[in-house]
């Protein structure tokens, strides 16, 4: 084993540890705001670490550079859905007031 496979594996499944502990914390907490903030494990430090994994593995060049932006997408996007989603579901609870 390449230590860049070893880092590789680390990535992987230290990404895959935290999509993980959030799909446990969905399933066993109650109520939208904390379910919410059980999805933020997945979407801030799981999806870009499988990323980080996937594009350690393809090693250095454009295909490494296009894994590593949409890991960052996917890092963004999550944090700024999942405001919107917390944002429409308050509004829900109170009626559509602001």
């Amino acid at each position: 084993m390449t230590p860049s496979h070893v880092a590789a594996l680390v990535l992987l499944w230290a990404g895959v540890g935290f999509v993980l502990l959030s799909a446990v914390a969905l399933v066993r907490l109650r109520g939208t705001p904390a379910r919410l903030h059980a999805l933020a494990p997945a979407s801030c430090a799981g999806v870009p670490l499988i990323a980080a994994a996937v594009a350690v593995d393809q090693g250095p060049g454009r295909a490494a550079v296009k894994t590593l932006f949409i890991g960052l997408l996917f890092a963004v996007g999550g944090t700024v859905t999942t405001i919107a989603v917390g944002r429409a579901s308050r509004q829900a609870e109170d009626g559509g007031a602001e």
